[in-house]
């Protein structure tokens, strides 16, 4: 059967050049479970493969797209049969091996997830890979020995995906919740997610004290750099961050003194291979304690053709929330 698919192409050191193309299922890779696509997502990730801005695919052509979510049509894997709804991210996809921008996928099991009940396959996606990681950040909070009561929490990138699932999730779960963003214009916005206070970006992007006031229990900090090294700094005793991002760059220009003055710990989250019982601890508490109301807030839907121009709106800084592909339709 034939299906349309966004491909990135790049011959050479040329730029990286994504187009939708008709495929049928021979031009997929091997696998034990073939799935029927029937929605993706925009991540950051998926905006650097997009574009090629950073070097995230490895091979090419190769269908983009970090994650989606669908119903099994074919699998050789006994866990899965005809009929099963399933989520996907990480592992090769949009790496090494085709991923979720494509009406069909064919995958190892392993790399397949049973969707709880309560959430559709477009509930999936508008949780997406950014909403697993800010529920891996989540765990690793609670993890380090954090809980409601104990002071706020911080979350940086709040706009992005994982910030603003990330906000909901602790709000819902009684957390006073700090929000930092570059774009103060959407405190509203913020606000409804469950943000009770709003601060700006930039008085944690410069270059700040090795140990400052604490002001935060913990943090979800998706941006990295200087602006981690800031939230550090300023984490109270025995607090705990959680690190899933590099939005700002790569380097942590920080002290140990947040750590050997205050025992903070900074945890570091993977959502591409976590383990499989990691992962699906992580959709059971998606389904119990993320309310998909305020979810259905931040999310916009766009068709595969979309892709490239929301792709470089992501880098940018100008997509709010989550945009879920609609790859079946």
């Amino acid at each position: 059967m034939a299906f349309d698919a966004l491909i990135v192409h790049r011959t050479g050191d040329g730029p990286a050049e994504p187009r939708i193309e008709t495929l049928d299922e021979s031009a997929l890779m091997p696998g034990t479970v073939l799935v029927r696509v029937e929605w993706s997502t925009v991540n950051y990730k998926d905006g650097l493969a997009v574009t090629g801005a950073a070097p995230i695919i490895q091979r090419f052509p190769l269908i983009a797209g970090i994650d989606f979510a669908g119903t099994v049509e074919t699998s050789e894997d006994p866990r899965f049969r005809p009929g099963d709804r399933v989520v996907a991210n990480g592992w090769g996809l949009s790496q090494t091996h085709h991923g979720g921008y494509a009406g069909r996928a064919r995958v190892e099991g392993d790399w397949l997830i049973p969707l709880p009940d309560t959430i559709s396959s477009r509930d999936a996606m508008a949780i997406g890979t950014a909403g697993y990681t800010a529920m891996l950040c989540v765990l690793a909070l609670e993890h380090g020995g954090l809980a409601p009561g104990r002071g706020d929490v911080l979350v940086t990138g709040a706009n992005g995906g994982v910030g603003s699932v990330a906000i909901a999730l602790l709000a819902k779960l009684g957390y006073r919740v700090i929000a930092s963003t570059g774009r103060t214009e959407e405190e509203a916005y913020l606000r409804r997610l469950g943000a009770a206070e709003i601060i700006d970006r930039n008085t944690l992007g410069v270059e700040g004290k090795p140990i400052g006031r604490e002001r935060w229990a913990g943090a979800v900090d998706t941006v990295g750099s200087r602006t981690l090294a800031n939230v550090l700094a300023q984490t109270a005793y025995d607090g705990v961050v959680a690190a899933c991002g590099l939005a700002q760059g790569a380097d942590l220009p920080a002290s140990v003194l947040p750590f050997i003055l205050r025992g903070v710990t900074l945890a570091g989250i993977d959502s591409v291979n976590a383990p499989r019982e990691q992962r699906e601890h992580a959709w059971q508490r998606l389904a119990r304690d993320l309310d998909l109301a305020t979810l259905a807030s931040t999310v916009t839907e766009v068709g595969l053709a979309d892709v490239p121009d929301v792709a470089r709106a992501i880098l940018q800084g100008k997509v709010r929330g989550r945009t879920v592909v609609n790859v079946g339709g």
